[in-house]
Parts: C-alpha cells; structure tokens; sequence
C-alpha cells in the first residue's frame, strides 16, 4: 500500500510504549496518524480506547486502526464486537500478511508485552503492504459480516 492511510491507533498503558514507537514509524512511512490514547503510564481500561479506535474504522473516520494492549487479547475482543471491524491479532508478518490477503483485516492488534519494536515493524510493513485477494475469499468475509449486519 503505497498511499497515504489515515490510522486510529490506540492503547492502554501495557501497549503505551510500542504504541508510540509504531506512531512514529508510520508517520515516517507517510501515514496519517490518528491517536486516541492512552497518553499515560497510569492503569487504564484498554476497551475504552479500542472503542475510539475502532469506531473511528467503523465509520470511515479512519482508514484502518492498530490496537495495542499487553498481550493483545483484550483488544481483539473489543474491536470485534464493533460492527464493520475485522481486527486481527498478529505475532508475525506472516500471519498479518494473511489477515489481510485472506481476511481483508481492517484493524491490526498487537501485544506490547509480546512482540518488541523490531518485529512491530515487520508485522506493520506487511500488514500495510499487502492487499485484500478477493475470489473465494470475498464470500467468507461477506459471512463474517453478516454476523453484525454489515455488509
């Protein structure tokens, strides 16, 4: 994807430090970078800031959103339960890669307490690299969406 996407980021403390660091690395690569928080070290709840992120996807605000807590679970959950969101939780490019290609991922989630900058990097360049594949795979994507009601 080599156009500029306009991206929701957000985190709760556990995910603050590479949240930031993947901030600065997509602006670098031209990205539009939406932050909508945490911007603290205190404890925080993560669905609070997932919700912002990922209502901003749902309704178009946004392009495409990254969630980062501390493992990445919490996140998930929470964007998933977002009508029009398909967030996928990824610990390697391969499986961003594919979130996207099989998938069409529009949320990327990751763990700050799993995955260091270096390899947030490569999940990050793959998931933005790679496009939806379509075909076969169009139908099962338009099943998942069924499921809120969003086509």
């Amino acid at each position: 994807m080599g156009a500029t996407v306009r991206i929701a980021i957000g985190s709760d403390h556990g995910g603050l430090e590479l949240k930031e660091q993947v901030k600065v690395w997509l602006s670098n690569a031209g990205h539009e970078v939406i932050d909508v928080g945490t911007h603290s070290s205190e404890s925080c709840d993560y669905p609070d800031f997932g919700i912002k992120a990922g209502g901003m996807v749902a309704d178009g605000e946004a392009d495409r959103g990254v969630l980062i807590c501390g493992t990445g679970i919490g996140m998930s959950m929470v964007a998933n339960k977002i009508p029009g969101i398909r967030a996928a939780l990824c610990t390697d490019p391969y499986m961003a890669t594919m979130s996207r290609a099989h998938n069409d991922a529009n949320m990327l989630v990751m763990g700050g307490r799993v995955v260091g900058f270096g390899l947030a990097e490569a999940i990050l360049q793959a998931w933005l690299d790679t496009d939806f594949e379509g075909g076969r795979h169009e139908r099962r994507v338009a099943k998942i969406m069924e499921l809120d009601g969003k086509k």
